[in-house]
C-alpha cells in the first residue's frame, strides 16, 4: 500500500513548493522540473474521494479511466509509451485489480524486466511506434530523466540538455503491433510518447480498432494535430475530464 500512496505525498509537497515559489516569484510561475500543467486538488477532489486516495498513475489518469469504465472488469488496453510496469503506469491498476490484459510498448528496453516480474497479463514490446514499420528511429535518451526521452532532441534538452544520448530503435506501426499481438479489439488506448503522437497516430486505423476511450498526451506543439486526427474520425473530446487533466486529451467515439 505504501507505493500506491507515494504520489499523494509527492503531490502535497509539490503543491506546497509551488505556492512558496509563487510568493517569491512576483507573479511568475515555476514548474520545478515538472512538465505537466498545474491542476488544483479541488478539481480532482471528487475523483480522489471515489477512487483514491492512492493511485499508480502520475496524475489523475488512473482515476479517470476507472470512472469512465465504472471499474469494468476484463477489458483490453494498449499502453504506448508505457514506461515502468507499475510506477507512473496508467494501466497497472486495470490489470492487477480489475483483471484487464493487453500490450505495453516503449522504446526503452530497460523497462522489459519490470513487465516480466509484475505484469503477467501484459505483452511488452521494446519498439518505437511510428508512421512506418521496419525502420529505425533516433531516440534521445536522458540518463537522469528517462521519462523525457524523445525523438525530438530539443524536447529532451529542455529537461536535461547535457546528458541526452542518441539511440537507434526499431519502428513499428500501431496497426502492425496490435496485429502481431493477436488483438481483435481495444477498449482503452493510452499514448504518451513525447511529441511523437501525431506520426504514431498516422500508423493507426482508429476506425478499424475503435477504442472506447483514448488518452493522448498533448503538448502545445502537437495538440492541434491530435485534435484534427480524432475529430476527422468522429471522436470527440470527453468534456467531463477537461479540467481534471491538463496534460492529456481524452477522446471517445461520437456514437
Amino acid at each position: 500500500m505504501t507505493s500506491r500512496q507515494r504520489f499523494d505525498v509527492w503531490e502535497v509537497g509539490w503543491i506546497a513548493g509551488f505556492v512558496l515559489l509563487a510568493g517569491f516569484g512576483a507573479g511568475r510561475y515555476f514548474v520545478l522540473n515538472y512538465h505537466e500543467p498545474f491542476v488544483s486538488p479541488r478539481e480532482t477532489g471528487w475523483l480522489r474521494e471515489q477512487y483514491g486516495p492512492g493511485k499508480w498513475s502520475e496524475n489523475a489518469e488512473e482515476w479517470i479511466v476507472r470512472d469512465f469504465f465504472r471499474d469494468e472488469r476484463g477489458g483490453v488496453f494498449v499502453d504506448v509509451g508505457s514506461a515502468d510496469a507499475r510506477t507512473g503506469s496508467n494501466t497497472y491498476y486495470l490489470e492487477s485489480q480489475l483483471g484487464w490484459s493487453g500490450i505495453a510498448v516503449d522504446a526503452l528496453e530497460e523497462y522489459a524486466p519490470s513487465y516480466e516480474r509484475d505484469r503477467p497479463r501484459t505483452k511488452f514490446f521494446a519498439l518505437f511506434v511510428g508512421e512506418r514499420s521496419d525502420e529505425e528511429a533516433t531516440l534521445y535518451v536522458s540518463a537522469m530523466y528517462e521519462q523525457y526521452s524523445s525523438a525530438n532532441r530539443e524536447f529532451t534538452a529542455r529537461y536535461r540538455p547535457d546528458d541526452a544520448v542518441a539511440r537507434q530503435v526499431p519502428t513499428i506501426t500501431l496497426d502492425a503491433l496490435l496485429t502481431r499481438a493477436g488483438l481483435s479489439f481495444v477498449d482503452y488506448l493510452s499514448m504518451d510518447i513525447e511529441l511523437s503522437e501525431p506520426p504514431a497516430l498516422a500508423g493507426f486505423d482508429l476506425v478499424r480498432w475503435r477504442p472506447r476511450l483514448v488518452c493522448v498526451e498533448a503538448h502545445a506543439e502537437t495538440r492541434q494535430a491530435i485534435l484534427d486526427y480524432f475529430t476527422s474520425r468522429r471522436y470527440a473530446v470527453v468534456g467531463k475530464y477537461l479540467r481534471l487533466d491538463r496534460a492529456n486529451l481524452w477522446f471517445a467515439p461520437l456514437d
